[in-house]
């Protein structure tokens, strides 16, 4: 087996490099894709529906983590703990920022304050971009550690000629807009790719809604599909009215399709970049999302805010998650259950860089899984949004909510498509007290309030709508 670079091996050298100076051995550079609204499900690895040969050269050549999650099943805070180690308590965002959190005069940088990885890689020499989406606040400047940038303002939109910001520089006409993010994931490498260590961050807008444009390219591989792993059981009696009218709509399965389709061509783009200046060698490739997404799974589509009250079905957190890197990552799965929260932590432990301590941080290097290793590893994970909390273990998910909603029990072994809530049923009454225990004493012992109290965890313009999105409407809430 190949030699890997954990922490403990990049400290120790490799080969020939071991006896050299600390600061004369190679970095490796890192690209970082992450797709919006992807669930794990959806990758032609997983489901034949899908065309994605590139990200699935990448997986099976790759590790893949079979059961990864966000902790979080909605975008921006979802990606503030990718990229700060930390729950949204600590970090501030619990929901999806609205326009004028976003972006424009009222904006707020959420972010100001945490440490994110990019900040660490900075200091250990590292040159920094993200290309894509943000909407994390103050869309538009470059923040946190990246001293490249190109975005699009806001979280979602239109797929057509969205202005976009490279380093304060607006530009138009910037045409099919997940093109665009490829294209800029290009020129960055183009010219920061023989100037020493990079770490690339490229946040795919895609296969986000709207579903209104994609390239006949991309729509042209689904024109004959069945569409198999687009479930269509009856309609969720909670579901989101907003979401409702892609259910059982071959359209909506196109676009979605499609979308994921436009992304794959964008990592086969980037890979052949970095071919072409010889760095695909000495570069690390890992792809994820930032959470979850239905596409008519439970009956309805969306992701954690798909239902009132939110949800924290497996298809809303569950996320691919695959590393690559040739000659140093061996091809193979692990079953290892790991978190969004413990992407900071990985990465920089197998980049052999030592973060600023920050009793925040909550999660844990999966770094000796790259290496090859089978390290006693945790069995359960927790999840944070808003008013509901969760505690996931190998067979059991508890999800408690606050504001006065229902409390859920699945029992992922009987009952692995989470379709009966066994939360008063006698024969659980010990399992569920025991979840319950340990979800409020973790939640107690990272500092975090009650879950009746959090709103006092976020400054964020929470958003709402007619269907009770923190606007209570009795007739939908479920006591």
């Amino acid at each position: 087996m190949a030699r890997m670079w954990t922490r403990r091996a990049f400290l120790a050298g490799l080969g020939a490099a071991a006896s050299l100076p600390a600061q004369t051995r190679k970095k490796p550079n890192v690209v970082f894709f992450m797709t919006d609204d992807h669930g794990a499900w959806a990758l032609g690895h997983a489901c034949s529906d899908f065309h994605t040969p590139n990200i699935d050269r990448l997986a099976s050549d790759g590790l893949r983590f079979t059961r990864a999650f966000a902790a979080t099943p909605v975008c921006s805070p979802s990606r503030a703990t990718y990229y700060t180690g930390k729950l949204p308590t600590h970090h501030g965002v619990q929901d999806f920022l609205m326009g004028e959190d976003s972006h424009g005069p009222q904006s707020k940088r959420f972010l100001d304050g945490h440490r994110t990885y990019a900040d660490e890689l900075t200091d250990a020499g590292y040159h920094c971009g993200l290309v894509g989406k943000w909407h994390l606040g103050g869309d538009t400047e470059s923040q946190s550690g990246f001293t490249y940038w190109s975005t699009a303002p806001r979280g979602s939109g239109p797929y057509k000629d969205v202005p976009f910001y490279r380093n304060g520089e607006e530009h138009l006409d910037t045409g099919y807009k997940t093109d665009f993010v490829g294209d800029e994931a290009v020129h960055f490498i183009d010219e920061h790719g023989a100037d020493g260590p990079f770490c690339l961050t490229v946040p795919f807008f895609a296969p986000h809604d709207p579903f209104d444009y994609q390239p006949e390219e991309d729509r042209a591989h689904y024109a004959e599909s069945d569409f198999a792993c687009f479930p269509e059981p009856p309609d969720h009696p909670q579901r989101r009215g907003r979401h409702s009218v892609h259910l059982r709509n071959r359209e909506s399965k196109i676009g979605f399709a499609a979308l994921v389709t436009s992304v794959d061509r964008q990592v086969g783009k980037v890979l052949d970049k970095l071919e072409e200046m010889g760095l695909r060698d000495d570069t690390i490739v890992i792809f994820s999302a930032d959470q979850g997404y239905n596409c008519g799974h439970h009956g309805f589509w969306g992701k954690g805010n798909g239902t009132i009250p939110f949800n924290l079905y497996e298809e809303s957190i569950q996320v691919p998650l695959i590393w690559h890197w040739p000659g140093r990552i061996d091809a193979g799965e692990t079953s290892a259950m790991v978190s969004s929260y413990d992407f900071f932590p990985s990465l920089l432990d197998y980049l052999g860089v030592e973060a600023k301590p920050d009793p925040a941080r909550v999660g844990e290097s999966y770094a000796a899984f790259l290496g090859g290793e089978s390290p006693p590893w945790r069995t359960e994970l927790f999840f944070e949004f808003g008013y509901v909390r969760g505690i996931r273990t190998e067979n059991l998910k508890y999800v408690e909510r606050g504001d006065g909603w229902g409390d859920e029990l699945f029992d992922l072994e009987a009952d692995p498509g989470e379709e009966i809530n066994r939360i008063g049923k006698p024969q659980y009454r010990e399992r569920r007290l025991a979840l319950k225990k340990r979800l409020q004493a973790y939640f107690d012992r990272i500092g975090a309030p009650s879950i009746d109290d959090w709103r006092e965890t976020t400054s964020q313009i929470l958003p709402t709508d007619a269907e009770g999105y923190y606007e209570w409407i009795e007739s939908v809430r479920k006591h």
